[in-house]
């Protein structure tokens, strides 16, 4: 059997392992419609790789508005690995104590909202705190690990609790403990991670089942979609009414944030 025959009979095993969850993806989908029916949104985040997960939510292609994509660039910026903005300092940030409520700070949250957070370890304090404080707020809180890795891995928090302990329904990946899922003949570390694709066949699966849920409520999302699906000019209306419904939506997470003001009390 080729590598690449083993990658894709691995991926085979993901979808397996997602097909088995379908009644939490469905559960996941009608928390995150009731949130989005009430005019609110659904956080949405991740560290490291892990912000993959928040951008295949929203926005791109085949997705629409409802969701609050939380993505830390000081987390999540890779592309220069090392020297300024490198890997090592992302690394070491997304275990800082108290970054998650310094992030959070900036919305005024509500337990309308919902939350989804995504870590393949659910070992890390960032992604760990961002649940806990959620949960706090009486939030609602998804948590996407790949339970193998994270059965196999030792939280970094001091009393050992992890992302899942936190979350009101955790989904799993099926990704195998390390990620990687192939063994190369002569090389002792495995390649080609898999947590990446079982935690997009999740994203979407939950976002087919929301965007129905939606629907059936007399609010059909309005969904980023192709000129060469349906002309340029639908393509286009769909874009700004997309983005536009992102701003009314968001608008209402800094409107009375924090330390009031004469301008937040102001009803304008």
């Amino acid at each position: 059997m080729s590598y690449t025959q083993t990658y894709l009979q691995k991926c085979q095993g993901l979808l397996e392992t997602v097909a088995r969850q379908e009644a939490n993806i469905q559960r996941v989908a009608i928390l995150f419609a009731n949130s989005i029916l009430a005019g609110r949104m659904v956080h949405v985040f991740g560290s490291g790789h892990s912000r993959i997960m928040v951008e295949e939510m929203w926005p791109r292609y085949g997705s629409f508005p409802g969701f609050n994509p939380i993505v830390e660039l000081s987390l999540t910026f890779h592309n220069l690995v090392v020297g300024a903005n490198g890997q090592r300092q992302a690394m070491f940030l997304e275990n800082v104590i108290g970054l998650a409520q310094q992030i959070l700070r900036n919305f005024d949250l509500s337990d309308l909202d919902a939350a989804l957070i995504i870590s393949s370890s659910g070992c890390n304090v960032v992604p760990i705190e961002m649940a806990e404080l959620f949960q706090q707020k009486g939030i609602k809180t998804v948590g996407i690990i790949s339970q193998l890795h994270s059965e196999a891995s030792t939280s970094k928090r001091p009393d050992g609790l992890k992302l899942q302990d936190f979350c009101d329904i955790v989904l799993d990946s099926g990704a195998p403990v390390g990620d990687a899922m192939v063994s190369i003949k002569n090389l002792d570390t495995p390649v080609a991670p898999g947590s990446t694709v079982g935690s997009c066949m999740l994203i979407n699966c939950i976002k087919a089942e929301l965007a129905n849920l939606l629907t059936q409520a007399g609010h059909p999302p309005k969904v980023l979609t192709a000129g060469a699906v349906i002309g340029a000019e639908r393509a286009t209306e769909l874009f700004q009414a997309a983005y536009d419904e992102h701003a009314h939506r968001i608008s209402r997470m800094y409107k009375k944030v924090g330390i009031p003001s004469y301008v937040s009390e102001q009803n304008l």
